[in-house]
């Protein structure tokens, strides 16, 4: 694709115009996450330091098109995205740049971060099980794989293999037990489901408290906001895999682009959203784990107990996230 000239780039998701020069004491970000999980924390950066920041909020695909499409035109100094899947394909795109950062380094574990310091975790979301407590008990979960047995034949309820979050979980599972284990494992998924997937965790969620399943697997923030909206909601998380690899886990993240304007600007911001500082603000909008390790879980996260995380690098849910979709393809998860 050509790169395209602009002189002002008309904001769609947004209702401002972002010129193409910014002031050296401002900041462009594009991302993914939504207004009300990222304005927050942009206010209390420019509150403490008079860095303004604007930001354009779209969906992963059409942000990273537009930042292939402009080029060196581009005004955006950081890309964030929720999934490392988005983050490898953007750093395989050539959006993204290397940059070394030893404050980064020290504050997010190499499992969250790219291996050529091109994106870094800023939140970890588990996606992990979910169960009727009227009709499950603890003591029948195990892990992923299990759901594959025909004991819960006509009991489980998957979200949709369209969506990333399953994509980077096969993903993983492809990276631990190899092609043909797992792709018995989603046949087995596929074979035990109640009613087709859907279209997204809330709505399978909801499904369990319906009666049309028994079980599922979800990211752990939607089961939060349910959770907020109805205390006594009959479902409980459970934590698989605690004997072997340990409980699924993914990020929201970002990186410098590769023709940020404000490079140093840039890196000084991504520090700061990898601080103790921010990254408790950071992780409590949308119920999520702080990437920082040093840094303590929300009250209502940390009320759902410890587990122990896959500390695979997440990088891999990007490198095998094709092998993933042809994997879920063949075994008929739709």
């Amino acid at each position: 694709m050509s790169k395209l000239k602009f002189v002002t780039l008309l904001v769609i998701s947004t209702t401002f115009v972002i010129p193409a020069v910014q002031a050296a004491d401002e900041i462009v970000v594009y991302s993914a996450r939504k207004e009300h999980l990222i304005k927050p924390l942009f206010d209390a950066y420019t509150d403490k330091t008079g860095v303004n920041i604007r930001y354009v909020t779209d969906k992963a695909g059409p942000l990273l098109a537009r930042l292939k499409a402009e080029g060196s035109n581009t005004p955006a100094d950081i890309l964030m995205t929720v999934d490392a899947g988005n983050l490898w394909q953007a750093a395989q795109l050539g959006v993204l740049d290397s940059i070394d950062s030893a404050i980064l380094q020290q504050n997010i574990p190499a499992s969250l971060r790219d291996p050529e310091n091109r994106w870094f975790g800023l939140s970890v979301r588990a996606r992990t099980i979910v169960y009727s407590t009227e009709r499950v008990k603890e003591g029948e979960l195990s892990t992923y794989e299990a759901l594959a047995d025909p004991a819960w034949k006509g009991r489980l309820c998957l979200r949709t293999s369209k969506k990333v979050y399953n994509q980077s979980l096969v993903a993983m599972m492809i990276s631990r037990l190899g092609e043909q284990k797992t792709s018995n494992v989603v046949s087995g998924w596929v074979a035990n489901l109640a009613v087709p997937p859907f279209s997204n965790d809330t709505r399978t969620m909801q499904a369990i408290i319906s009666g049309q399943c028994d079980v599922a697997i979800v990211n752990t923030y939607y089961f939060g906001r349910l959770l907020k909206k109805n205390p006594d909601i009959k479902l409980s998380l459970f934590w698989p895999n605690q004997k072997d690899s340990g409980v699924h886990v993914n990020i929201s993240g970002a990186g410098v682009t590769t023709y940020a304007k404000h490079r140093e600007q840039a890196i000084m911001l991504l520090e700061w959203l990898s601080s103790e500082e921010a990254q408790g603000l950071f992780a409590s909008l949308n119920m999520e784990y702080p990437a920082n390790p040093a840094v303590a879980n929300d009250a209502v996260v940390a009320a759902w107990g410890d587990f122990k995380a896959d500390d695979t690098n997440v990088a891999k849910a990007g490198e095998l996230q094709k092998q993933a979709v042809m994997l879920m393809d063949r075994s008929g998860y739709r």
